[in-house]
């Protein structure tokens, strides 16, 4: 207890902390993100690689679940929305209250060594979806090096979409992860999206060193084979040092590789369904993204960083299937995007955040179509305060507010397409 008192705040579902009798804070930066001492724990399979990790070892009455819901109050603006007669555009903004989706979390081990997680989320509406289904064997050969996993689940990537702690409809998503030029119909390359694949990853003792290789469907997680035959990979290797009392920083670099179907067979105006459901992909076409990320301390502050590149074949950059003739001239886009996070840590019960994204196009796949066109830029601010953080619960008041900017893409010709959105709400997990 000593030990995780010195560590930095971080991560963790209200069950895991439950279960080792543990605050939440003793794994999270700020709840839901992770601090290092939450990452090992992710890493050996949420396991403290002690005699409790098995649930032979537990008492009868503990359950690994954990329910997340924001109720909230938030307003939604955006400046041209095109109206009546053609050419006419008019600012809308709605606000009033609401409800968040519903995330259902359970997860842990089924023995020691084999864990898993199922995460059935739903939309406001209540219809759910399995966002998260997965298990994973740990320390195969007795080798922290060697962990696979099978199923849908989160990409391993430092910087974690579904921990993130901004929630506006505008910055409840990293805009890198998802970023698409105009005209690109590319659905298959969001990182920020859960994936249906098989992964290895290992990991030094002190997990200070990791990597980590999967294979996935392309098909953005959706089941059913709904693309085809058509995979992805995604790679990742990072690495930890300490930052002296700061704690430990960790930097890494990431790649997606990958083809998917740029068309489908139809018969009679419809999709071909097969035996199996699925869409009967075809014409794969390639695509890639890479990039950097970090996380970085110093004292009551830290950043994240992302830094992407993007790269679409010409048939995804036009919309074109491969069995179509392309535009004249057309090539394949390419972008970078640049996300940097910055949270300030006033107490372990109070954070500022803020968060900036940026995606500038390097190359248009049409000829002649203008530089800045569907470029974006957002930015956020926030705070978060805890008045709990115990091992039953998670609450928190969020108060947040988001603007972006789409160059050149409103309904009136050369205008750039401005939202906003405001966000009050309470942030609770039990």
């Amino acid at each position: 207890m000593l030990f995780l008192g010195g560590m930095q705040e971080a991560r963790a579902i209200p069950a895991f902390a439950r279960k080792y009798g543990l605050r939440c804070s003793a794994r999270h930066e700020a709840w839901p993100m992770l601090n290092s001492f939450g990452q090992k724990f992710k890493d050996n399979g949420y396991q403290l690689m002690n005699d409790r990790d098995a649930p032979i070892w537990q008492d009868p009455s503990y359950w690994p679940a954990t329910f997340r819901i924001t109720p909230q109050w938030h307003a939604e603006s955006t400046n041209e929305v095109a109206v009546g007669v053609a050419g006419a555009t008019q600012r809308i903004t709605s606000h009033g209250f609401d409800l968040s989706g519903l995330d259902f979390h359970t997860g842990g081990t089924l023995d020691k060594n084999i864990s898993f997680y199922v995460l059935p989320s739903s939309n406001s509406a209540g219809q759910f979806h399995f966002e998260t289904v997965m298990a994973r064997l740990e320390n195969l050969f007795g080798s922290s090096w060697v962990n696979l996993k099978l199923g849908k689940f989160e990409l391993d990537n430092l910087v974690s979409e579904k921990r993130i702690l901004t929630l506006t409809n505008i910055s409840g998503v990293y805009q890198t992860y998802h970023f698409r030029p105009f005209g690109d119909n590319n659905v298959y390359g969001q990182i920020g999206d859960n994936q249906l694949g098989v992964e290895w990853m290992g990991h030094s003792t002190d997990d200070r060193t990791r990597l980590s290789a999967a294979l996935l469907s392309s098909n953005d997680g959706q089941v059913g084979l709904p693309a085809g035959n058509s995979y992805s990979g995604f790679f990742t290797a990072s690495q930890a040092f300490d930052v002296g009392k700061f704690g430990v920083d960790r930097v890494g670099v990431y790649a997606m590789v990958g083809e998917a179907p740029t068309y489908f067979l139809t018969t009679g105006g419809g999709a071909v369904a097969t035996p199996f459901g699925n869409q009967a992909g075809q014409g794969n076409k390639g695509f890639n993204r890479e990039g950097f990320v970090g996380i970085l301390y110093f004292g009551k502050l830290d950043f994240l960083v992302v830094t992407q590149h993007g790269w679409d074949s010409a048939n995804f950059g036009t919309s074109t299937p491969a069995n179509a003739q392309l535009p004249a001239g057309a090539r394949a886009p390419s972008w970078n995007g640049y996300m940097v996070e910055t949270h300030y840590l006033r107490s372990p019960r109070l954070i500022f955040l803020q968060r900036s994204d940026w995606e500038r196009i390097s190359q248009q796949a049409i000829p002649g179509t203008p530089s800045s066109l569907g470029n974006l830029d957002m930015y956020t601010f926030g705070c978060r305060w805890y008045p709990i953080m115990s091992s039953r619960a998670g609450f928190a008041l969020h108060d947040e507010y988001s603007f972006l900017r789409n160059v050149e893409l409103s309904p009136r010709p050369g205008g750039d397409l401005i939202s906003s959105s405001l966000l009050l709400g309470f942030d609770f997990a039990f």
